[in-house]
C-alpha cells in the first residue's frame, strides 16, 4: 500500500463526500479509490468512514485522522514546492475564476499585465457566473462580488459594485424621466434572463426594500446584451455599475432613480488560508490595486 495515495484518496473522499465523486473530482478509477481506502483502514485497524446511502461521513476516529492527513499532505505540497523554487521567485500556474463581465472587462486585462510582468507563471482563467467551490475545482483565487459566507476563506477587498438604472437619452426623450418607481414600472424595462424573476427588480423606494414588475420587450441572457440594447433604446436597464460605466461615461446611457439604487456589493479576491506559495502572493498584490482602480474609476461616472 502507497500510505501517499491512501491519504490522498481518503481526503479527497471525505472533501467530496463519495467514493465515486472524489473518482471523478482525482480522475481515479472508483475501484482503486475504494481499494486504497479500504487498505487504509485494514492497515490502522479502525473504521475510519462510515458509509450511509447519502455519503460518507468521518467516524470519531477518522475526523482526527483525516486533519492530521490533510495538514501531512499540505506540508508536503508545501515542501515540494520549496525543492522546485516556488517560494523563492513567482513560478507555475494559477487558477484564477471571475464573473463573465466583471472577468471580460476588468479581470482579463489584468491579468494580461501580469503575465508580461512574471513570465515564469501561467494563469488558467475561468470566467462563470456560477460559483465555483475553491477546494473542488482548485482554484487559487476567486473574484467574488457580494458578500462572503463565512468560511475557512480568506478575502481582500477590492473595491465595491452596486445594481444601477439607465436609458438612453434618445428613450428618455420619447418617454420622459422617471421620477418614481411607479413612473419606472410604466416603462419597457430589459428583463435579464437567469435571475430569480427577470421582471421583479429589488430597488429601493424612501430608503425602504422595494421591489418593481417590469413590462419587458426584450428579454436577454447576458448583461452585455441588456447594455447594448438599452443604448439602442429598447428601454430601461438594471446592471451592475462596472456593465454601464464605459456607456454612461460615453454619454450613450443616462443614470436614473439614483436614490432607488440598492446599497453597494463588495468585490473580494478570496483565497484559501494556508501558505501562499510567491505566485499566488504575487498576483494578489499585482491585481488587487489596478482593480481597485478600475472599479473606483467606473463607481465615480455612475455616481
Amino acid at each position: 500500500m502507497d500510505r501517499f495515495e491512501a491519504l490522498q484518496s481518503l481526503v479527497a473522499a471525505v472533501d467530496h463526500g463519495s467514493l465515486s465523486a472524489a473518482a471523478r473530482a482525482t480522475a481515479t478509477p472508483l475501484a482503486t479509490i475504494s481499494r486504497r481506502v479500504a487498505d487504509l483502514e485494514a492497515h490502522l485497524g479502525a473504521q475510519l468512514l462510515i458509509r450511509t446511502s447519502r455519503k460518507l461521513v468521518p467516524t470519531e476516529v477518522g475526523e482526527a485522522f483525516v486533519a492530521t492527513a490533510r495538514k501531512l499532505l499540505e506540508d508536503l505540497g508545501d515542501a515540494e514546492r520549496l525543492a522546485a523554487g516556488e517560494y523563492r521567485a513567482p513560478r507555475g500556474e494559477l487558477v484564477v475564476t471571475a464573473p463573465i463581465g466583471l472577468g471580460k472587462l476588468h479581470v482579463a486585462p489584468i491579468v494580461h499585465a501580469f503575465l508580461a510582468a512574471y513570465p515564469e507563471v501561467s494563469v488558467r482563467l475561468v470566467l462563470s457566473d456560477t460559483l465555483l467551490d475553491l477546494v473542488d475545482a482548485h482554484v487559487d483565487v476567486a473574484v467574488r462580488v457580494g458578500h462572503l459566507p463565512d468560511s475557512g476563506l480568506r478575502a481582500r477587498k477590492a473595491g465595491q459594485v452596486r445594481w444601477m438604472l439607465a436609458a438612453s437619452p434618445d428613450y428618455l426623450a420619447r418617454k420622459g424621466l422617471p421620477q418614481t418607481l411607479d413612473d419606472l414600472a410604466a416603462l419597457e424595462g430589459i428583463a435579464l434572463e437567469g435571475l430569480p424573476d427577470p421582471r421583479l427588480w429589488p430597488l429601493l423606494d424612501a430608503g425602504r426594500p422595494a421591489t418593481v414588475r417590469i413590462r419587458p420587450r426584450l428579454s436577454v441572457n447576458t448583461a452585455e446584451a441588456a447594455v447594448e440594447a438599452a443604448i439602442a433604446g429598447v428601454g430601461v436597464v438594471r446592471a451592475v455599475s462596472y456593465q454601464a460605466a464605459r456607456a454612461i461615461e460615453d454619454g450613450r446611457l443616462v443614470p436614473i432613480l439614483r436614490d432607488a439604487w440598492p446599497a453597494p456589493m463588495p468585490v473580494q479576491l478570496v483565497h484559501g488560508d494556508r501558505r501562499q506559495p510567491l505566485k499566488q502572493t504575487a498576483f494578489l498584490d499585482f491585481v488587487l490595486p489596478r482593480l481597485r482602480n478600475a472599479l473606483e474609476h467606473a463607481a465615480r461616472i455612475v455616481a
